[in-house]
């Protein structure tokens, strides 16, 4: 450590800055007590209106009312109605607001039926509660979310932050805090130990105050109210100094994430044990989504062959007929993981001209293409025997098309054409998928179009769901119609 000094470099704290923020968390307590008096209000205000002969059904109604907005105080909290971006954005709290008044209605009418009181409250004044309290629910969240973002602006709830380390993991964690408006701080200064002359005015336009004796100064005159110490994590030393010094005052002290951190910084972190890991990566469709998907592959397949068997044994015919060689043509393709597998499909080619390695995708009246063929690959029924595969656990009904390991784009292997190519490979292969349905099928002779494939692929994986299956699959009836590219 350095000779103490207690001040290099003092800039006169503005207003926002010397004074002590107000929390955020006051400010949602206060919406929750105000939407909880919207839902009880609105009921109550109708039962005193006189609208309705509630006779000695008056005291129920006023139970139903209490009730439902505990009921809705419990599922708003549930849900994520008073979490911190649901404070800021008018779209978000009035989604959750809304969904959670909803699931209490349905709460109490479902109560109503078990109690079987249902018949004692009129249904009139019910309905109108709903109405009038949602209307309610959503004139105070807009309210409230003005308010706060107003308040916000003004820095009412900002916390007065200090860092510890000017370094390139102080200007990051800097940087950083300045361009998420929506952080409830305000950096007070920067700080560091080193050699006066080592240390510049300011770092990323926050002024650079003193040492770490003139921190403390701050933070006994009530100037200070969190520190963050973004210092190396291989300092190990140099961390345990501060942090010890640092201990002894009344402050809240935070260690910055290293360098590394910073860039993976919209990755969720989970506690390992009592240790606190940062997940890169996870695998997409899993746990209770790989069960769903895996239940709609298997329950679909099985209704579509039942229903299309006889043209499945039609099409065979006609190959038949048309061309000698086996009806079903299989050939090796990469499918999760990266593992090969036999993909199922409908010969339409002669069947000497099979290729199995070193494949060259078909083209514009390829001579290799039988007539039935022109037809199975035009309609896209050749690929109906992928129903099997999707029974045996190879393939899916949607997910990114499966290609041979040799498919080439412009000339170039797949893999070479971009680099991170197997990332489509961290699901299962699908019969249909976003890509083809958005009218990237058929042969990629520009590395262009296998770019864009690419691209449409990992949205998918990114942004699966139950229902964009569904959305793809009615989709893809459209396009069977409708062919563009399939030759």
């Amino acid at each position: 450590m350095n000779s103490e000094r207690p001040i290099l470099q003092q800039s006169a704290p503005d207003a926002v800055g010397s004074r002590k923020g107000v929390p955020l968390g006051l400010a949602i307590t206060l919406g929750r007590v105000v939407e909880f008096l919207a839902v009880a209000i609105s009921g109550l205000l109708l039962i005193a209106l006189g609208i309705w002969d509630f006779g000695s059904t008056l005291d129920t109604h006023s139970r139903v009312v209490l009730v439902g907005a505990a009921a809705y105080a419990v599922l708003a909290e549930s849900m994520g109605a008073y979490d911190i971006d649901a404070q800021f954005s008018v779209r978000k709290g009035w989604t959750r607001v809304i969904m959670a008044w909803l699931l209490t209605a349905v709460f109490l009418v479902t109560l109503g039926y078990l109690l079987k009181e249902s018949d004692q409250v009129s249904r009139g004044w019910a309905i109108s509660w709903v109405g009038l309290a949602s209307a309610s629910l959503c004139v105070a969240r807009a309210a409230g979310v003005i308010g706060v973002r107003r308040l916000k602006t003004r820095g009412t709830f900002n916390e007065r932050v200090a860092i510890f380390g000017t370094g390139q993991q102080g200007l990051r964690f800097a940087q950083y805090v300045q361009s998420h408006d929506r952080l409830t701080i305000t950096l007070v200064g920067m700080f560091d130990d080193r050699s006066p002359e080592r240390l510049p005015p300011d770092v990323a336009g926050v002024p650079v105050l003193g040492n770490l004796s003139a921190l403390i100064e701050m933070i006994r005159e009530g100037l200070v109210d969190q520190v963050v110490v973004a210092l190396p994590w291989a300092a190990e030393q140099r961390l345990q100094d501060v942090v010890t010094r640092l201990a002894l005052t009344p402050v809240k002290v935070r260690l910055a994430p290293d360098l590394a951190a910073f860039t993976y910084a919209r990755q969720p972190v989970v506690i390992l044990g009592d240790v606190p890991v940062m997940t890169l990566f996870d695998r997409p469709i899993s746990g209770l989504s790989a069960l769903i998907k895996t239940i709609e592959d298997k329950l679909l397949t099985t209704l579509i062959l039942a229903m299309i068997w006889p043209i499945l044994a039609l099409i065979a015919i006609a190959i038949k007929l048309d061309s000698s060689g086996p009806v079903l043509f299989r050939q090796p393709r990469e499918g999760f993981n990266n593992s090969t597998f036999n993909c199922f499909k409908f010969r339409s080619m002669y069947h000497n001209q099979l290729e199995f390695k070193n494949i060259n995708q078909a083209t514009r009246d390829d001579p290799r293409v039988t007539r039935v063929g022109r037809f199975l690959r035009k309609s896209s029924l050749d690929e109906l025997p992928q129903l099997f595969n999707v029974l045996l656990g190879d393939m899916s009904l949607v997910g990114p098309r499966p290609h041979a390991p040799s498919t080439r784009a412009g000339g170039r292997l797949f893999s070479e054409v971009v680099q991170s190519y197997a990332a489509r490979h961290k699901v299962k292969p699908g019969i249909t998928g976003w890509a083809q349905v958005c009218g990237w099928r058929g042969e990629t002779d520009t590395e262009d179009k296998l770019i864009k494939r690419f691209e449409h692929d990992l949205y998918y994986i990114d942004n699966w769901s139950i229902w964009l299956d569904f959305y793809i699959l009615v989709r893809t009836v459209g396009a069977v119609l409708l062919p563009k590219n399939a030759f």
